[in-house]
């Protein structure tokens, strides 16, 4: 059976309603899963409008997504109770477009919690906008650990050639070692390797890690965090049987960077790790959440206020970011059927 993919549309000001249309055009797509739009129907339509689409939604009743046949999906819709009319204002940060992209996260949420949705995919949404609403979260990632009361969670980026999993991230550089410990690093980890095996379906993953410091703080002359911290955690972690090398420095271990030769490579903070793999992607660089009790991703992208309304739009990140939520719960859903046989 197909799995039902719930998308979020993210902050309607941006151009998340719009790669998610431009996304759903491939039939191939559709018949890998079945997508769920989560949002308000004003600002589909509004989009759909104006890249000359005319679109049907199928109002969603809890599971009837599983009922379509084989062929491509018809577009289902579930609109969160309680919404607002859309004030779309393409490119504007606005509080009303936070309030609303919050709710629909909290709906899809629900949906994959009674049993109606299996993945998630969300929009972009504007971390400023969210903020004027009085949640200080510092964005998606935490709020989905937080709706499902997940004990830890881990941003991983993914393209066809580099998994990067990252110990902190959205926080000030200066802050960074500070907030290094060997119990955040072990749990970051531990959540990557994890999603490599259930998720990936990888029997015995290959790990690499990444100094903090330049040249891997040089044996302690340029800081002491690979000494007290890293390679004390590699070591525990090598003593379980666990593939695990490192810590490396940074620069030369992306220069010399060959796909496959790590399954994931585990950053300590965001820039470090995103730089590179953003520019091996080239546009189709997809966000996980690893340690969540369903799949999540998202486009490796922003709100890009900037191009908001105008279908000037890449949707390949997009694209990949429902595909690889279906392909991935898919995999899921064999190991498990897989342990209870």
């Amino acid at each position: 059976m197909r799995p039902v993919v719930a998308i979020t549309l993210g902050d309607y000001n941006g151009i998340g309603p719009e790669v998610i249309l431009k996304s759903l055009r491939h039939r191939a797509l559709r018949r890998l899963c079945t997508p769920l739009l989560v949002g308000p129907e004003d600002a589909f339509a509004s989009y759909a409008e104006q890249l000359g689409e005319r679109r049907r939604w199928v109002p969603f009743a809890e599971r009837g997504a599983r009922r379509s046949a084989t062929e491509p999906s018809p577009l289902f819709l579930s609109v969160p109770d309680g919404l607002r009319p859309s004030r779309l204002r393409p490119g504007t940060v606005s509080s009303l477009a936070g309030r609303t992209a919050v709710r629909t996260i909290e709906h899809a949420v629900g949906l994959i919690s009674a049993g109606a949705a299996d993945a998630l995919v969300t929009g972009p949404v504007s971390k400023k906008a969210i903020h004027r609403t009085g949640i200080r979260l510092p964005g998606q990632t935490e709020l989905l650990q937080m709706l499902s009361s997940s004990r830890g969670v881990a941003m991983m980026l993914v393209s066809h050639r580099m998994r990067v999993g990252l110990v902190t991230i959205h926080v000030p550089v200066r802050k960074v070692a500070h907030l290094l410990s060997p119990g955040l690093l072990r749990q970051k980890i531990e959540l990557v390797h994890d999603a490599l095996v259930q998720d990936w379906r990888i029997s015995r993953p290959r790990i690499a890690v990444l100094g903090l410091n330049p040249h891997a703080g040089e044996d302690g002359d340029i800081g002491g965090e690979e000494k007290t911290i890293i390679r004390p955690i590699i070591r525990a972690l090598k003593r379980r049987s666990m593939q695990i090398d490192g810590p490396f420095p940074a620069d030369a271990f992306f220069s010399r960077y060959s796909p496959g030769a790590y399954d994931a490579v585990i950053a300590m903070y965001h820039d470090q790790g995103l730089i590179p793999l953003k520019m091996i992607a080239s546009g189709k660089g997809v966000n996980i959440t690893a340690g969540l009790p369903f799949i999540r991703t998202s486009p490796a992208h922003g709100t890009a206020f900037d191009i908001a309304g105008r279908g000037e739009a890449d949707p390949r990140s997009m694209t990949e970011a429902i595909t690889l939520a279906a392909r991935l719960t898919l995999n899921r859903r064999a190991g498990t059927a897989r342990r209870t046989r």
